[in-house]
């Protein structure tokens, strides 16, 4: 497996070129794994070459930083693993609250928890969730900046911040990578100055859904019943009429993928690792055969006339439906409160 470098400077991490995003073997999704199988799959992840893997405390919450942990406790050496905080859960229950918290002394609270499910002495990478409207992202970044102090973190990461809001945690704390959603149908990073900021600082990024929650695979068409429990029913971009008249993505995918002999999931992965040598991307599936699929994704070039071909492309097609339902679509991009002066 190729590998790619995160951020720069003391707070880098070397990882492999793709990761594995482990939220769906137990969360999110209708079609969920026992912890037993979600072990067995992650352990195949490492012997395929796999050294980055991503969860948090609000997948279950809790349950996939235990099943993760487990799997991984190994061959802790030889692997990255990211977790996040910002959810308001209760720390002792697991009940999530509703909304968020960023507040100093939660962090330190979800930290703790994280540490002790994981079953690890240090977080390799620590994402703040979402941006709390309510907490200044400079008290975040000092949170974390202290964790980091103590050993018990490596390196700081965003998930979905606002522009600004990266550029003055970064200000406090080195920023590693931002974790954002990109990929072919949700190209925003490009134009809302997040791409830019990370060119500018030196910080990775790490696409969340680079195959569009599955639907660029190819897999899924208008026709597709989404089982009980799975978040994408509540999502305009997986309403019926959306799915069908966004098949037309998937069909230039396709296109790509029968003259490289690869699959349209691999165009996917491919594109994104052209975009820059410090994007990342996290799929996540339940199957091995998927996982392979994905992982071969590394060792397909494309050549400028491909990526010309999908840049051409892209410019003629309108996606269909919001990426998310409103409640979800208010809490990523968010700028963070001002700090006020004392």
């Amino acid at each position: 497996m190729k590998t790619r470098t995160l951020g720069t400077g003391s707070s880098s991490l070397a990882v492999s070129a793709i990761g594995f995003g482990c939220m769906g073997l137990d969360f999110g999704y209708a079609e969920k794994v026992s912890k037993a199988d979600g072990i067995a799959l992650i352990g195949q992840a490492v012997g395929l070459g796999v050294t980055f893997f991503d969860t948090a405390e609000v997948y279950g919450p809790f349950t996939n930083e235990e099943m993760v942990g487990e799997a991984l406790r190994p061959v802790r050496d030889q692997v990255v693993i990211a977790t996040k905080f910002g959810f308001d859960i209760d720390p002792a229950t697991g009940e999530n609250r509703g909304g968020m918290n960023s507040r100093p002394e939660h962090i330190r609270q979800a930290v703790e928890g994280s540490l002790r499910r994981l079953g690890i002495e240090t977080i390799d990478l620590l994402y703040q969730h979402r941006v709390d409207p309510n907490v200044p992202i400079e008290d975040v970044a000092g949170a974390v900046r202290d964790l980091i102090a103590e050993g018990k973190v490596k390196a700081f990461g965003l998930s979905e911040p606002g522009a600004q809001t990266l550029r003055r945690a970064h200000a406090v704390q080195p920023v590693t990578a931002v974790q954002n959603e990109y990929s072919l149908w949700w190209r925003a990073p490009e134009t809302n100055g997040i791409v830019e900021a990370c060119d500018e600082l030196g910080i990775g990024f790490v696409p969340y859904s680079p195959l569009g929650k599955g639907f660029l695979t190819g897999a899924m068409s208008g026709s597709t019943k989404l089982g009980e429990g799975d978040f994408r029913a509540s999502t305009p971009r997986f309403q019926p009429e959306a799915m069908a008249r966004n098949e037309a993505f998937v069909d230039l995918l396709k296109r790509i993928a029968d003259d490289k002999g690869a699959t349209p999931a691999q165009i996917a992965l491919a594109w994104l690792l052209a975009q820059r040598p410090y994007i990342v991307p996290i799929p996540g599936t339940t199957k091995l055969h998927r996982l392979k699929e994905n992982l071969g994704s590394a060792d397909v070039e494309p050549i400028e006339a491909d990526l010309a071909e999908i840049k051409a492309a892209l410019a003629d097609l309108e996606v269909a439906g919001e990426r998310y339902a409103p409640a979800q679509a208010a809490m990523v991009g968010r700028e963070a409160p001002a700090k006020e002066e004392v």
